[in-house]
């Protein structure tokens, strides 16, 4: 194990739902369960991880900071409970990126920055991602052989170096939902840390568009041609003028603020579409409230194996009053029967979503006539947002802090 200093003190983490302390971590824990679940501890970490971040990336120094991320610091160490003595999780990986637009500014360059994002699309099936962004990639370099290895999942012989090592941190972080040591470590030879966190930060963006674009069946206009291949027929519950499941909203179109940037989604479509019909957080839990939003968060770390999403949440799940039971459920993958209707399709549009790539007529429907356009959509941005966050903490292989059970057995 590399070694590098112990932190003094308690380890704090902050959650989706706010931050929780290491004190009420250990003394909840998953009522209703009898799992042997062994504890983790500094010596099962594996040889890749620092025993402070209990991760792949070291423990970031504020002082090595620039002003910029230095503010990003304290914010992320503000946002923890008093005492806390570094930020951790996915507030720490973060401090570790450049703070540049990865797709635009890259020191990698246009051309790897789009093959990242289609190999992101091509593990989600994500028709409309992938489409938009072949034609991106041709545009600026990207060969079309290297587009068809990646189109057809073929075999990485004879593809260079660096454009292997992005198409296998796809298939294996986005497709798998785990990075091998032996893909870490040649991709962080390759690009080094600040490169590597940054083009695994922009995978995990696009799993969360892809999230977004999938939930409500995102279809290409019909005057441009669906490129990705796909083991399943899309749904056909579009509006033809959005040609997705939410109706066209007409509003002024945003001027990036990066001078390079620009939109290439045709009008009226994509995520930014999508976001048009949001409420917000705040919205959102006035509406259904916490209770099942931890639900939604809970599924989400299922569907991806995350360990430490789902741990952290868990505990937190049990504070905003859901039940073991339900949990349970979720944990184990169990049949939906005996719940209610809003748990049940919940749980379902998160199974299909994230495990079929594809969410059928009826269970949109479901969903939609219980939740209501806003929420849905909100619903949805927090599956998108934790489904971003369980990329990043998977691929940094993200352990619980010391003496903290894990709660997601068989992880």
């Amino acid at each position: 194990m590399r070694s590098a200093p112990r932190l003094a003190g308690l380890l704090f983490v902050v959650v989706a739902s706010g931050a929780v302390s290491q004190l009420d971590l250990m003394a909840q824990q998953s009522p209703g369960t009898n799992r042997s679940v062994a504890f983790e501890s500094e010596e099962s970490l594996p040889k890749d991880d620092f025993s402070d971040s209990r991760s792949r990336l070291p423990v970031i120094k504020r002082e090595s900071l620039d002003e910029r991320r230095r503010k990003a610091y304290d914010d992320a160490l503000a946002a923890a409970m008093p005492g806390s003595v570094v930020p951790e999780g996915v507030l720490a990986i973060r401090l570790h990126s450049s703070g540049v637009n990865v797709r635009w500014a890259s020191p990698l360059g246009r051309r790897l920055t789009e093959l990242a994002i289609v190999a992101t699309a091509r593990e989600r099936d994500q028709p409309y991602e992938w489409s938009l962004h072949e034609i991106e990639a041709l545009s600026v370099g990207l060969e079309p052989a290297v587009i068809d290895v990646v189109r057809h999942h073929k075999a990485l012989k004879g593809v260079g170096d660096k454009e292997a090592a992005i198409i296998q941190l796809d298939r294996e972080v986005v497709g798998h939902h785990k990075l091998s040591s032996e893909t870490y470590a040649r991709a962080l030879k390759i690009f080094g840390e600040t490169n590597l966190v940054d083009i695994i930060s922009l995978m995990a963006q696009y799993a969360g568009t892809a999230t977004r674009l999938t939930a409500f069946n995102q279809q290409m206009p019909p005057q441009m041609k669906q490129l990705l291949p796909l083991p399943f027929t899309p749904p056909d519950d579009i509006q033809p003028d959005s040609r997705s499941r939410l109706p066209l909203m007409k509003k002024p179109t945003q001027v990036p603020a990066d001078l390079y940037a620009r939109e290439i989604a045709p009008t009226g479509t994509g995520p930014a579409q999508i976001t048009q019909h949001q409420g917000g957080r705040k919205s959102l839990e006035a509406h259904i409230g916490r209770r099942l939003m931890q639900l939604a968060i809970l599924v989400t770390a299922r569907e991806h194996d995350q360990q430490y999403d789902w741990t952290m949440n868990e505990l937190t799940a049990h504070k905003d009053g859901l039940e073991p039971m339900i949990i349970d459920i979720v944990r184990d993958q169990k049949p939906l029967a005996g719940l209610g209707e809003k748990e049940a399709a919940i749980i379902e549009f998160g199974r299909e979503l994230f495990g079929k790539h594809s969410v059928t007529a009826d269970t949109y429907a479901r969903a939609l006539k219980l939740f209501g356009e806003t929420d849905l959509v909100d619903l949805v941005d927090l599956m998108a947002q934790h489904s971003t966050e369980d990329t990043l903490l998977s691929a940094f292989d993200q352990h619980l802090p010391a003496g903290q059970k894990p709660l997601l057995s068989g992880r």
